[in-house]
């Protein structure tokens, strides 16, 4: 039979003038966190709003205009209609009050680059953890009202789809977005024409198109290469998210550093602070040097110290093999027509990016060296990446190197179940949301009633279970399992009667992460969950890149486990792990576990996620968990020591927690009293809740961004370029002078260390240094005094500056000295050190140089 053509006919409805704004809402990714806007959709039609991934603006191509017409004449749907129509203009309307200090000023904002942004499953643009991170961070600076864009890629196809078949094999599927689906539209220049911008690549010019996408107050520009003007290679360097070989990455990072900062001068953008959110945007850095060398007329070194000074770099990457590297050759490749506009010849391109551990050009290198704000994202990430990244400042200590840290947080209003609401408005207030990070304030949940707190807890339970069923069973059904087995399956997955314990483990599936330490000890495993009155059931799901083999034999083992007679129904895996999925488990299971290995859990969000919704963290301390964990909002794995082989440390440390699983996490879930729960369950998950919120949500994150990188930033920003940037050019010149001395400086004491004095008697020091031609004024030297300490060489508490005075000698030594006066008795330790020194500098040690006496 001749087979026949099939031609695509799109019908769109025209929406009631009544309902126009529902495309208002459909293009503005606030409905990402606003429920009640997506509510507004699916009441429209349930099913197509499930059909089309709960997008808005797909929902709209689709939906029957009969259906449209019915609702602008439904009364019920007119008023929620409205009612989401107010808080979206108050919203979208409300200026923050005239605070001069702590804000940015007129014609100041953020630019936040980053490969992967994660707002809604409707919006297939990030794989994990670094992309709603990114999201969050844009939520929450929409919420501040903060000054700020965000720039990435426009990918085709998003993360994979996930399928697990019924041996546990990981079956990825990709499928493309259409662009006409998602909530973006073209940016345009101001002569009304769309944005585009050209690059070099080797032997071709490279075409990107400037998308945007509204985030509340936000604007997000995306970057295109899927144009027609290029050819098929170059189409597809934006087609998949983290696609393709080590040649695609560079591209990819090319188009998001160099197109991303070119793609802001032509649309006239000028931000005063660039955060730079992993290494992957790094190049940035080198377009903005030679934006200023090309047409400023600076000298690299000079552009350099101007670019650095307003740009913060975030590191998320808790080994050194993570950050990204290239080969020298085939940087040499791309960029070898680039660095005759920067000035420069390749040993100093190449020099950006190096490394000691690795002959490659590393991103990590080139973003902290064109930065002067650093940070990993939590407390004991940031000591290692203090550590990881020390060589860069190498005559400096960890403790003292410019790397700090911010932690991370998340967007409550986008991951706080709804169902808390009105309970939060009795219990603290209509005032909640606006004291999101006031740690006081939130101690008043203790005065929610138990009942009504575990009712919204099993509330949000029923729902996550009845999700997990309708997973289960497409999942079981479609590997061709039987319906009397699923029975076996779901026997405790039962939302009718939510009262099993249940735990959760979802996230990427990475070997670090240890998703299958849980069953080092099946037997013990088995003593635990088998109890009749006392079951526990195991909910498990997440990906694992298609290229880590042992991330996916992770998911086999995990099915393997789930098939055994006495698993059964108590270890559940479910695909397809999204943004969709991770919002109802963690607010409905009753404990969130996880089990890194330490210190590779850079921060991890997903416990912030369930501890603010009154679910109780199981977990290693590492991570956020390292500063959370107070001994009454859940339960910690105190890991061992690094130096133990890692063997050792993941059997001990399964030992700890089938502990804690056994002798306190089932008896004080199962410890129920007339009420029918246990009233110390819910008093530990009052306290996860009101220890969690304030101090882990991203309103706190980017409030702390803002004093210790944004303002700072955008300050020095004005200081080097005021008068044609002096200052800039001063710095440059006077670093290359202290760079071409500093080896040839030599301290040495000119006085008789004293050992014992008398309280009121005045130590005098003196410190003779040959500065090499370097001025009294380039260099600092200082005592640090404190008590001795049998754990450190000594606890220093006090700073104190020698002063110049004079030339000491012939030979070109200069006398610095000070007069010190201890305020403590006691056994006292003091040291001497000299650095250089320049009061324009953005951290005192960002040079790296230091003499120790």
């Amino acid at each position: 039979m001749e087979k026949s053509t099939a031609y695509v006919l799109q019908v769109r409805p025209r929406i009631p003038e009544r309902l126009s704004r529902l495309e208002e809402l459909a293009n503005n990714l606030w409905y990402s966190w606003d429920r009640s806007s997506r509510a507004l959709f699916a009441r429209l039609h349930p099913g197509l709003w499930k059909a089309t991934g709960q997008s808005p603006k797909a929902f709209l191509k689709r939906v029957d205009e009969q259906r449209l017409q019915e609702a602008a004449e439904d009364r019920v749907f007119m008023a929620n209609f409205n009612r989401v129509l107010a808080d979206y203009d108050t919203y979208h309307g409300y200026v923050s009050p005239e605070r001069v200090d702590d804000q940015l000023g007129e014609n100041e904002f953020v630019a936040y680059f980053c490969a992967e942004f994660g707002f809604h499953e409707s919006f297939p643009i990030y794989s994990g953890g670094l992309g709603i991170l990114a999201g969050d961070h844009c939520k929450a600076a929409s919420d501040l009202r903060l000054p700020f864009i965000g720039v990435g890629l426009l990918y085709r196809q998003g993360y994979f789809h996930q399928f697990i078949d019924g041996e546990g094999n990981q079956i990825a599927s990709n499928s493309d977005s259409n662009f006409d689906d998602l909530p973006i539209a073209p940016a345009y220049l101001v002569d009304g024409s769309e944005a585009t911008i050209t690059l070099d690549l080797p032997g071709r010019q490279l075409h990107i198109k400037i998308w945007q996408a509204k985030v509340g107050h936000v604007t997000l520009y995306l970057l295109d290469t899927d144009l027609e003007s290029n050819n098929p290679h170059d189409r597809d360097i934006t087609h998949r998210l983290y696609g393709g070989d080590k040649v695609m990455r560079l591209e990819q990072e090319i188009v998001l550093g160099l197109g991303g900062a070119k793609a802001l001068q032509v649309l006239e953008l000028n931000p005063t602070v660039w955060h730079i959110n992993e290494g992957h945007a790094a190049f940035l850095i080198l377009e903005r040097i030679r934006q200023k060398v090309q047409n400023e007329g600076m000298d690299f070194q000079t552009a350099l110290e101007c670019v650095a000074v307003n740009t913060v770099f975030t590191t998320h990457t808790p080994v050194p093999a993570g950050h990204d590297h290239f080969s020298a050759e085939l940087l040499e490749t791309y960029f070898a027509h680039y660095l005759p506009t920067l000035k420069i010849d390749r040993e100093t391109f190449l020099s950006l990016g190096y490394s000691s551990d690795s002959p490659d050009f590393n991103m990590t290198s080139l973003a902290i060296r064109g930065t002067r704000f650093h940070n990993g994202v939590s407390r004991i990430h940031g000591e290692v990446s203090s550590s990881i990244c020390g060589e860069m400042w190498p005559q400096i200590s960890p403790e003292e190197n410019p790397m700090t840290y911010i932690t991370n947080g998340v967007h409550a209003p986008t991951f706080l179940a709804a169902e808390w609401v009105e309970v939060l408005e009795r219990g603290l207030g209509m005032e909640w949301n606006g004291r999101m990070t006031d740690v006081e304030f939130w101690k008043n949940v203790e005065r929610i009633p138990d009942h009504l707190f575990w009712s919204v807890r099993r509330m949000l339970k029923a729902k996550m279970l009845n999700m997990v069923r309708e997973r289960i069973s497409a999942q079981h059904f479609r590997n061709h399992g039987s319906e009397a087995h699923l029975d076996r399956l779901l026997k405790y997955v039962n939302p009718e009667n939510p009262n099993v314990l249940t735990i959760g483990f979802a996230r990427r599936f990475a070997t670090y992460k240890r998703a299958t330490m849980l069953f080092n000890d099946l037997d013990w495993l088995r003593e635990i969950v088998s109890d009749p009155d006392r079951p526990v059931v195991f909910i498990f799901a997440g990906k694992a890149h298609p290229a880590d083999v042992p991330g996916q034999d992770l998911i086999r083992r995990i099915t393997e486990i789930s098939r055994m007679p006495e698993f059964v129904g108590k270890i559940l895996l479910i695909e397809g792990y999204d943004l969709g999925l991770s919002r109802k488990l963690v607010a409905g299971v009753d404990v969130w576990l996880n089990n890194p290995l330490y210190p590779l859990e850079a921060s991890g969000t997903s416990g912030m996620k369930a501890g603010i919704n009154g679910t109780i963290n199981l977990s290693v301390l590492d991570g956020w968990w390292g500063e959370s964990y107070d001994g009454s909002n859940g339960w910690a794995i105190k890991p061992l020591s690094e130096s133990l082989p890692e063997e050792v440390r993941t059997r001990e440390e399964t030992r700890t927690l089938y502990e804690l699983l056994q002798d306190q996490v089932v008896p004080l879930y199962y410890q129920h009293d007339k009420l029918g729960f246990s009233q110390n369950w819910v008093r530990m998950a009052k306290r996860s809740m009101a220890t969690i919120m304030p101090r882990f949500n991203s309103r706190r994150m980017v409030e702390e961004y803002l004093i210790k990188c944004y303002l700072p930033a955008s300050r020095q920003h004005q200081r080097y370029r005021a008068n044609n940037f002096e200052v800039s050019h001063e710095i440059s010149a006077w670093k290359a002078r202290v760079r071409q001395a500093w080896n040839g400086v030599t301290a040495r004491r000119t006085d008789t260390a004293v050992s014992d004095i008398s309280f009121g008697q005045s130590l005098s020091l003196e410190v003779a240094i040959n500065l090499n031609g370097l001025d009294p004024s380039d260099i600092r030297v200082e005592v640090l005094l404190g008590f001795q300490s049998k754990r450190r060489n000594a606890r220093y508490v006090r700073h104190f500056y020698l002063q110049p005075a004079g030339k000491y000698n012939g030979a070109g030594e200069h006398l610095f000295v000070l007069t010190l006066d201890p305020e403590q008795c006691g056994k006292l330790e003091y040291q001497i050190r000299c650095y250089p020194h320049h009061d324009m500098l953005t951290h005192p040690f960002e040079m790296g140089m230091m003499r120790w006496l």
